[in-house]
């Protein structure tokens, strides 16, 4: 109970428990098998759609998404927009599951948007939990969990498909189940008791928990008011306006926020179009597709990727822009020979390069 209490008013004790529960939740929320063959999915008789009513309303309810959510989770402290987010993904499945039409399946973009863009939530929880100390150990914990995840769904999607010979609904089913894990394990992360805008502490306030319990008896022996109540949101709003222009009156930064929009852009159409492109190159009802296993390598190459340039030694402030221009050119030739060259293995490749490099700069660019 004490351990407990602390932990939900921000101090540095107990940081293994909700950095554990977060680890499941991105674990099993990531745990897709169906997501490396929804476009198939998607184009079966049954749900009697074209390639091109599939993606598009994802794209834009994401985009128009971000900053509300953004604002929300600081205001609603992060735990409500996981599960927001949990929420979301059930519905999104469910709906794949069983909804039928064009209307229907806009609408469940629209849950994928929400999903999608609470991200920022999932990946923000940590830091109003723990000590800043622990922030690299913990970011690297819940971003391994996610891309596990990931990969154990991509691999066990294509065994499933390849050697069991399972329907896609049947992985839709699996995927489905996986996220209300997910959402359960929501429930049990500790609230936190501040955050960056709404809900903050002055740095004197930090050192202390909220409530300090003794440890034998566990009585509370000290009680320190350490949140401040929520500012109006007027005064949040100049807040963020200062930081924005303080933020973007460096070149360095402009130019990799300008690089990680556009790049962000670009990556998000790749991965929504490209199964639509597999799909043209070798049609799925006529062969065998390795969608999952793609899916899978590209993770886990892109992972080591990331993983061998924190190693390296390199002056980004020197050597930053001359990389940056270089690896993007790499990534749009990449692109442009996935759409050019109709072979289905070539295709494959060429999306194993795009989204390491991607992985790549968008680490170095965090």
């Amino acid at each position: 109970g004490a351990c407990w209490e602390m932990v939900s008013s921000g101090g540095g004790c107990c940081w293994a428990l909700p950095t554990g529960l977060l680890c499941a939740y991105g674990f099993f929320c990531s745990v897709r098998p169906s997501e490396p063959f929804l476009t198939p999915y998607l184009l079966e008789p049954h749900k009697n759609l074209s390639e091109t009513q599939i993606y598009p309303v994802w794209t834009y309810s994401y985009l128009a998404l971000l900053f509300p959510v953004f604002l929300a989770t600081d205001y609603l402290r992060y735990k409500p927009v996981v599960l927001l987010q949990g929420l979301s993904l059930i519905i999104t499945w469910f709906m794949l599951l069983y909804a039928q039409g064009l209307r229907a399946t806009q609408l469940l973009e629209f849950f994928y948007g929400m999903g999608t863009a609470t991200d920022i939530a999932y990946y923000s929880y940590i830091y109003s939990i723990v000590d800043i100390n622990l922030y690299q150990k913990v970011t690297s914990y819940c971003r391994s969990a996610t891309l596990v995840g990931y990969t154990v769904g991509s691999v066990s999607g294509q065994v499933l498909v390849s050697v069991a010979g399972w329907p896609l609904f049947n992985l839709n089913v699996i995927s489905l189940t996986s996220i209300s894990i997910a959402f359960g394990t929501a429930w049990f992360l500790p609230m936190p008791q501040k955050s960056l805008f709404f809900h903050h502490v002055s740095s004197q306030q930090l050192s202390w928990e909220m409530k300090v319990m003794d440890c034998k008896s566990g009585s509370a022996v000290q009680d320190h008011p350490s949140v401040q109540r929520a500012p109006d949101i007027i005064k949040v709003l100049k807040d963020l306006w200062q930081d924005f222009l303080q933020c973007y009156s460096s070149q360095t930064m402009l130019c990799w926020s300008v690089w990680w929009a556009l790049s962000s852009c670009g990556y998000f159409q790749v991965i929504n179009y490209a199964q639509g492109l597999w799909e043209m190159v070798l049609p799925s009802h006529s062969t065998e597709i390795y969608n999952g296993a793609v899916e899978a390598a590209s993770t886990l190459l892109g992972a080591v990727a990331v993983f061998v340039a924190g190693h390296i030694k390199m002056s980004w402030a020197m050597w930053g822009e001359v990389a940056l221009a270089l690896f993007s050119f790499l990534i749009a030739a990449a692109v442009y020979i996935m759409d050019t060259v109709r072979n289905i293995w070539v295709c494959y490749a060429s999306y194993v390069v795009f989204r390491i490099i991607y992985m790549l700069l968008i680490t170095t660019a965090t």
